[in-house]
């Protein structure tokens, strides 16, 4: 309209040169200040590794891309060689957050200016602290739970290593069986009890073929020695190892005080097997009469025979139920490591 004006008034006399002038000027679109700046200004592009901390690329990896002059974000990930690459990224203060499963993110900021092409140095991810799982093998489980029971003593000196107050205790190797026999043989309190025993057998002149004085008696606490040597190695490690069962006594510790008796006598009978479950005590019972058979080698031949192997036998699994018994509602509280570390709550 204001075209058509300036025509009629250049028709009417106006100069021609002045309405040239005027019409060019209307004619050529105006630019706002904003739109020369960034005409000015051009996108640029990022490129990145991630790597972790043994310096292999990291494939997968999520980098998002955020500008402070942009309203959106720019999302990529990494290819095979831990490599990624932003194009047409505005120029300005800008925002990487990088992550991968397993790892701890890392975030870092920057500028990039008009057109440039930024090469970042490489980004390391390192393994996450919520994501570090720590594995604990049955064996070294069971030497942990071992190395507590080594330290249970009645009163603080008589050995009590053949109980557990870990419900799911891990089931022992044949070296471990073998270690915790050893170890109950040697111990000093064994040789005190074994020359005690000694004694007494002198005294009431038992198995009377081995005579007096000190040769007797050196021969009675060498036969009552090897009865609990044959017997500890036989019935807790040779025979556990072979028949896979468990030769400890795991402490029950809760219920009726009926069936916690019945449950102590039942297990010289029933075991746990390696695999946890319960079985046939082999171990015990084929144990105890074979070392019983094995004593004929050494007692007086007076007193050899079934009968010995039975009579020895008899006592020995006797032995071990009133032990059972006493685990159940006396022995706990009377040895001081049994409340320590490494055992469940009845």
């Amino acid at each position: 309209m204001l075209t058509n004006l300036i025509r009629a008034r250049v028709a009417r006399g106006f100069p021609p040169c002045l309405a040239a002038a005027i019409l060019f000027l209307l004619s050529t679109p105006l630019s706002s200040p904003a739109q020369s700046l960034d005409s000015s200004q051009s996108t640029g592009s990022i490129a990145g590794t991630v790597v972790d901390q043994t310096g292999a690329p990291i494939s997968g990896a999520h980098v998002k891309f955020t500008a402070d002059a942009a309203s959106s974000a720019q999302e990529v990930v990494s290819d095979e060689n831990g490599q990624f690459f932003l194009a047409n990224v505005p120029p300005g203060p800008f925002h990487l957050a990088v992550s991968s499963q397993g790892l701890a993110p890392q975030t870092s900021s920057g500028t990039l200016a008009s057109g440039e092409s930024l090469v970042l140095p490489q980004i390391l991810l390192a393994v996450s602290s919520a994501s570090i799982e720590i594995r604990v093998s049955p064996v070294e489980e069971a030497e942990r739970e071992i190395k507590e029971q080594e330290k249970q003593r009645v009163l603080g000196f008589v050995p009590n290593f053949y109980v557990t107050y870990v419900r799911d205790a891990a089931p022992l190797t044949s070296g471990q069986k073998f270690r915790l026999a050893w170890k109950s043989t040697i111990d000093p309190i064994t040789f005190g009890i074994t020359a005690a025993t000694a004694g007494i057998e002198q005294a009431q002149d038992t198995f009377s073929g081995y005579g007096q004085g000190s040769q007797g008696y050196a021969k009675r606490f060498g036969s009552a020695y090897a009865d609990t040597a044959v017997g500890t190695f036989l019935g807790s490690a040779v025979l556990p190892s072979l028949f896979k069962q468990d030769p400890r006594y795991f402490y029950r510790g809760t219920g009726s005080r009926r069936g916690r008796v019945l449950y102590a006598l039942a297990n010289v009978f029933i075991c746990k097997g390696d695999n946890g479950r319960s079985q046939p005590n082999y171990s015990l019972i084929l144990g105890t009469l074979a070392a019983g058979g094995i004593s004929n080698l050494y007692y007086p031949a007076s007193d050899r025979g079934a009968r010995l192997t039975f009579e020895n036998a008899g006592i020995s699994l006797a032995a071990t139920a009133g032990v059972n018994v006493l685990q159940e509602f006396v022995i706990r509280k009377l040895t001081p490591a049994a409340s320590g570390a490494g055992q469940s709550t009845p």
